[in-house]
């Protein structure tokens, strides 16, 4: 999926952003809650890492905006604030979840996954098409009984899917979770990753819905 991590300490937000990458997310950083509202007016995204304190402005006003705006897009703060008080105020505010500085970067990408299922009405990890069994806690592929390894780039097209169970996913949707600003995209490369997994999870278990994308078979 396609991640905004909204956060203007250098250290930390690169090795957030190089953690949810290499988890197979697309994202895109911004330092400033100017350069995030820049982003969300021309990309869709999935989810918001926000911290909470910005150079121009506080990270809580921005999310109560947002959520007056009618955004539902999933909200996990990132701060050093770790008072009960301020975990309720967050909360209530409009985040899905909390995470208090310093924090394990294995605890943020179960954390994303677990908010991630939610929104997609799954929170059920577990999901078997045919002799295909997804486990997207452990992302773990199992067919015919035999573990299959994915490629990230393939974790990434795969989650699509998941997220969207039944329904048409479209190659727009699947370049912007693959691509976050700035990177080159080849004219094939979503055919090229829906082929590989093809091969790898079985060609039935996706479906060409001709001239509007693929679709993952039911459960």
């Amino acid at each position: 999926m396609r991640v905004l991590l909204i956060e203007d300490d250098q250290v930390l937000g690169e090795a957030v952003r190089d953690h949810v990458a290499a988890d197979s997310h697309a994202v895109d950083w911004s330092s400033t809650l100017a350069e995030a509202r820049d982003h969300l007016d021309v990309a869709s995204y999935e989810l918001l890492l926000l911290d909470l304190h910005l150079p121009d402005g506080k990270g809580l006003e921005f999310l109560k905006t947002l959520r007056r705006e009618g955004s539902d897009t999933p909200v996990i703060i990132l701060t050093a604030r770790d008072q009960l008080s301020d975990r309720i105020e967050g909360l209530n505010s409009g985040a899905d979840d909390y995470l208090v500085k310093p924090f394990d970067l294995g605890e943020l990408s179960a954390r994303l996954a677990a908010v991630a299922r939610r929104y997609a009405g799954s929170p059920n990890p577990l999901i078997r098409i045919g002799p295909v069994e997804i486990d997207q806690a452990a992302r773990r592929v199992v067919v015919d009984g035999a573990e299959t390894m994915l490629t990230a780039r393939e974790w990434a097209v795969l989650e699509q899917f998941l997220r969207r169970p039944g329904v048409t996913v479209g190659k727009g949707q699947i370049e912007d979770a693959l691509y976050a600003f700035g990177s080159e995209i080849e004219s094939n490369t979503v055919e090229v990753y829906v082929s590989r997994l093809r091969r790898k999870i079985g060609r039935e278990a996706i479906a060409t819905v001709r001239g509007l994308g693929y679709r993952l078979a039911s459960q």
